[in-house]
Order: structure tokens, then C-alpha cells, then sequence
């Protein structure tokens, strides 16, 4: 057998109003993702308004690509950097004082390569609390960030990340222990 597209169908996944998706698609152009609109108390409103969940001392830089707000939440003090895409056509909980650097991607959804149809799958991603994912590194459906993880630069995170665990390549792999010192 082999794969055909032209089967492809998807129309089981409804990811909301299509009057909704339509108008975030424009905010979403227009507010986050381009470099001239930096102001962010507006970004965190707008995306309150669309339904995500967002904590205080949420700071969004320039050019973030944020797929569907009302499958976000963000817990207090998340630094999200510029150019990170959140293609959360899934869930996407990011806890509390977590770094995503520029150009992180948060990836929900892939295809099921071994079925003609290339039937979409979706999972979600939980990023706890205190975690730094690094610039450029991509975090795949389903995987599970514990609590104070290091996501190093360029990496890929296929698979779950320790609490407290430094990882690194693709796919990534624990190099060492994360240890925060209190001065």
C-alpha cells in the first residue's frame, strides 16, 4: 500500500468556532507575531479574551506564533521568547517562572506515517514549573517537561524530561543533573 493524500481527512478535529479561528488568525498576525507591536498587557488580554489561561508577570516578546489560545495555559512569571511557535493544536500547560527561549517549538500534532491517509495525531505537552527550554529547541507531542528540566540549545525532546535533568541533542539525552545554587 502506499500514501495517498488525496484520502486525507481530518474533519473530526474541530478545534473550535471557525468565526473564532478565523479572528485569532488576524490577532494573531497582527498582535504577536510581527516585531512592531511590543506591548505586552495587551497580548496577555488577548489571549485571556480567546480563552487560555494566563498567570501574572507573563512576558511575551515579538514574532510568537501561538496557534489556538483557548488550548493554552500559562502559569506566573513565563518568559516566552521571540519567534517561539506554540502549534498547540492540542493542550500546551506551561507552569510557573519556565523559560521558552526564541524560536522554541512547541509541537502538538504530527501524522501517522504508517496509514495511507497520514491520519493526524494529536497530544499534548506539559511544561512544570521552572523549566528552561533553550533557543531553537523543539519539544515534540506528548512529552512531559518535569519540574526545573534544562531543554538545551538546538535539542529535541522526544521522549519525557527528569525533574531536574539536563538534556541535550536530538534526540535529547540527560548529560547531567541541574543544580541551582541560592547566593
Amino acid at each position: 500500500m502506499r500514501v495517498s493524500l488525496i484520502n486525507y481527512d481530518n474533519k473530526c478535529y474541530k478545534p473550535g468556532p471557525w468565526l473564532k479561528r478565523i479572528i485569532w488568525h488576524y490577532c494573531n498576525g497582527f498582535i504577536f507575531k510581527t516585531s512592531l507591536f511590543p506591548f505586552n498587557k495587551l497580548k496577555t488580554f488577548l489571549l485571556r479574551l480567546f480563552g487560555a489561561k494566563v498567570g501574572k508577570g507573563v512576558l511575551i516578546k515579538p514574532g510568537v506564533n501561538i496557534k489556538y489560545p483557548w488550548f493554552l495555559q500559562i502559569g506566573d512569571h513565563v518568559w516566552i521568547g521571540e519567534h517561539a511557535w506554540i502549534d498547540n493544536l492540542a493542550k500546551v500547560t506551561i507552569g510557573n517562572n519556565v523559560c521558552i527561549s526564541q524560536g522554541t517549538y512547541l509541537l502538538t500534532g504530527n501524522h501517522d506515517y504508517s496509514k495511507p491517509c497520514f491520519d493526524l495525531i494529536l497530544k499534548n505537552i506539559n511544561i512544570e514549573d521552572g523549566v528552561w527550554i533553550g533557543a531553537k529547541a523543539i519539544v515534540c507531542p506528548g512529552v512531559t517537561c518535569k519540574s526545573h528540566a534544562v531543554l538545551s540549545v538546538g535539542s529535541i525532546a522526544t521522549g519525557n524530561l527528569d525533574a531536574y535533568g539536563i538534556y541535550q541533542g536530538n534526540p535529547a539525552v540527560k548529560i547531567r543533573e541541574r543544580l541551582i545554587n541560592e547566593n
